[in-house]
Parts: structure tokens; sequence; C-alpha cells
């Protein structure tokens, strides 16, 4: 086995280690330039397409390799100068060093390139990807991680893949995130100055159990009010009153102050307690006519002017004339659902997450809507038991976390013989998949319409509309 190993190893193109000229041709879904080295697939992040690279092989499989850019020897008109100082080590956004312009460009030929491969739809209908005017500050959400660094507390991100922090907030070359709404920049300085104020003694904030452990903030783009969560331990805070009091006189326009108790597992961000230490506990929003109230734990849309577009578009798909039955699978807090209850006999939302439903009724009640439902459960076990009590919708909106849909629920739409669907999706590839699937079981894509929610990254939404072939 070991011989028949090294035999195939031989047989590659490159060794590791080596260096290599490469024209880069192509974008991964993860942001990552591709070019082909003797028809051998090497992946190289820092890349644009229409780059000519040297590049070192860090990594190297039987199907393709990864490498490291070493130099670029000639480059894309497609390149640009990234805005953010730390960009080479944040990780957060992948594009900032390609032309906003072009990274639409390539996020369509994802789209189009993945239903192609995935799904054999080579001539699928996709529309040039909607960007933003302003691509920058447009997140509502921000999460900071916290540690203590030489006896000082610092807020920033993660490196990608490493526990290893980017500082936002030490001078003025790091005055915050670039997509991170600015009020949010400004409040997350003012909080991790007074940490360092109001941060207490050694004992609490110990390196081997870190009390302060996130600060998650938000602001609702309409109204402007924020709220700040500070993810703590359980322990007792001396100075949590002065850390308050001076907050809420620097921050007056802070809505709602919430402190969320979390001393379980470093991977869950919020616990499972939150004590309103100031203002309100949740802070309201608003999306087009609709209003959303917004807690701690809630989905919200971090970027509510594209996830307008988007609604719009999928509300353009969807048809309605006012005596349609829908159903909204995976409805989280009721968005779509409610977005669309104005123009469609009922809708009918469907979620696995109670919290979620529960904040979908009170959106419902908030907005004066009566003609939605909204249930509680697995997608892929409630829609299958509507089908089998012969429940036939007009419409179905899909709209899947990234995993997509399990086929259970697709089979569901199948069997109720949905006459249109409407697909949202925020991974190419498993919209490519689904997609894939309902095309063979009856179904006809009509049109794709990529959307940007996240610029200077490599995430791409999309809408779908679909209608069922009579045959």
């Amino acid at each position: 086995m070991k011989r028949m190993k090294r035999m195939k190893d031989k047989s590659l193109p490159l060794k590791k280690g080596e260096t290599i000229d490469l024209q880069i041709s192509g974008m991964t879904h993860g942001g990552d330039g591709v070019g082909r080295f003797r028809g051998l697939a090497v992946f190289v992040p820092g890349t644009v397409p229409g780059d000519t690279i040297l590049a070192e092989v860090v990594d190297l499989k039987r199907n393709y390799a990864r490498g490291r850019l070493l130099e670029i020897t000639g480059c894309s008109p497609g390149r640009c100068e990234p805005e953010c100082a730390n960009f080479s080590t944040c990780g957060g956004c992948r594009l900032q060093h390609v032309d906003y312009t072009e990274q639409l460009k390539l996020k369509t030929g994802l789209v189009r390139d993945s239903l192609a491969r995935i799904a054999g739809l080579h001539e699928a209908a996709v529309h040039a990807t909607l960007g933003m005017n302003q691509p920058w500050h447009y997140r509502n959400k921000a999460h900071f991680q916290v540690e203590e660094r030489d006896g000082k507390f610092k807020l920033g991100f993660y490196e990608e893949g490493s526990h290893k922090l980017t500082a936002f907030f030490n001078d003025s070359l790091h005055s915050g995130c670039l997509l991170v709404a600015r009020e949010l920049n400004g409040l997350a300085s003012v909080i991790e100055n007074l940490l360092n104020k109001h941060g207490g003694p050694p004992e609490i904030t110990g390196k081997q159990s870190p009390f302060f452990r996130h600060i998650v903030l938000r602001r609702a783009f309409d109204t402007g009010e924020m709220m700040a969560v500070l993810v703590t331990g359980s322990r007792k805070w001396s100075q949590e009153k002065a850390f308050v009091r001076d907050l809420m006189s620097l921050q007056p326009d802070l809505t709602s102050l919430v402190r969320s108790i979390n001393d379980g597992l470093a991977g869950v961000v919020l616990g499972r307690e939150n004590r309103v230490l100031a203002g309100q506990k949740c802070i309201t929003d608003k999306l087009g006519d609709l209003t959303f109230r917004i807690s701690p734990s809630s989905f919200y849309q971090v970027n509510p002017e594209q996830t307008l577009v988007l609604y719009r578009k999928a509300l353009e798909y969807a048809s309605l004339t006012g005596v349609e039955t829908v159903v909204d699978a995976y409805c989280g807090i009721g968005t779509i659902a409610l977005f669309l209850a104005g123009y469609a006999k009922k809708v009918h939302g469907v979620e696995a997450v109670s919290g979620a439903v529960k904040d979908a009724r009170s959106n419902a009640l908030l907005n004066k809507i009566d003609n939605v439902e909204f249930l509680t459960g697995e997608v892929e076990k409630l829609l299958p038991n509507l089908a089998a009590g012969g429940f036939n919708p007009d419409l179905v909106v899909l709209d899947p976390p990234r995993r997509g849909c399990a086929r259970e629920t697709l089979d569901a739409v199948v069997e109720m013989r949905t006459p249109r669907v409407v697909y949202v999706s925020c991974n190419p590839g498993t919209l490519a998949r689904d997609i894939g699937y309902l095309t063979e079981k009856g179904y006809s894509l009509k049109e794709v319409q990529p959307v940007d929610m996240f610029p200077w990254t490599a995430h791409v939404e999309a809408a779908v509309l679909l209608q069922r072939v009579e045959r």
C-alpha cells in the first residue's frame, strides 16, 4: 500500500516546496485565486484572475495543490490596493485586493459556474450581480473578541484559522473595521477604553478563565438605535456599575446595554441568561414598511440595504396577486414571510429554532399582520407531513442555511406539486445541487439574480425562480 502511494505521488506534476510560475485564471468559492500547472489545479490566496505569479507549493493532494504567493510578475487589471491596514492579517474580507466592479463579475461567474458544473445547467439565465453604490461600513452587527494582552484589554477579530487577535483600536491606523458601521466602530473603541478602566481585579480577568469573552454590537440602520452585549463569565464584576455609568454617559445614544452570562464552551458566543444593564432589552429597526424588534439573540440580516434588494427580487419572482397560499421554509424571525404577507392570502412560516419562531410571532403582532402562521419544527420533517396531508401551496420559498435543503424538503415540494418555487441562497454550491435535483423532478429554472450582500468577501447570495413543468 505504501509503495502504491509513493508511485502515485511520483506521477504528480509538482513537489511540495517547489516554486512555480502560474497564470491565475479563476477564483474559488473561498476567494482564492486558482490556476493550472500541467493540468493540476493550484489554489493561491491573495491572487486575482489575470495575475501571473511565482508561488511556492505548500500543500499537495492528488487532485489539487495549494500555493503561497511569492511574487506578482504580472498584475491583473482587476487588482487594486487594499484599503484596510489589517487586510494581510485579519482574513475577514478576502477580496479587498480585487476592484469592486471585478468582484461583482467574479461573483456572477461563481453562480453561473456552479450551476453549470454541479447541476449541468450550462444555459442558465444568470443576471449580473447587483452591488452597492457605497460598499463600505454596511454591517449593522459586529462581533469582537476580547483578549487581555500585556495587562490591557484589546478588541478585535481572530485571524483566519487561528486564535491570534487582530486588534482594531490601537492607533490611528487601526480605527475599526471598514465593513462595520462607523457608529459601531466608535462604540467598540469606547468600550475597549472603559474595559481597561473598569475591567476588574486580576483574579477576575485571569488568563486561565477569561471573564470578558466577546462584545457583540448592533445598530438599526433606519432608527439609529444601538445595542451592546457584553459576554462575560458569571462571577461578580465589582466595577460593573461604574462601567455602565461611564458608558451611558459617553454614549447617550446607546439604546440597550446587556450582559450575557456564558460560562460554557468557547465556541458558543451568547449565554442563556441576558441581564439588561441599561436601557431596553431590544432595539427596533425598519425593513421597507415593516418594523422588527431585535434582541441579543435575534437573527437579522447584517446588510439591510442589500437585504431589501434581495427580498424585492424574491417578491418579484413570487408574482403574488393576493389569492395565493405561500410556504416560507427556514423562515427565521419571519422577515421574508412578513414581507410576502401583504401580497398573499396566507403565509405559513416553518422554522426549527423556537426562539426565532417566538420573534417571528412577535414581529407579526408588531406589524399587525394576521395572515401569517409560524410553525416550529425541522423543515425536512414538517414539510413532508404537510405534503402527506394533501397540502398544496401556490408558492414555496426556500431560504436554507449554507448547507442547503435536505432531500426530504425538496421531495416534499415535488410531492405538493408546487407550481412556483423561489429559492433564496447564500451558497452557490448547495444552490446548484438543490436546483439540479428539482430540475430532474419536473421544475424549470427560469432565472437567477445574484446579490452582493457582503462586499469585499467571497460570499454571494442569489434569488432563483423555478416553475413546475406540467407534463
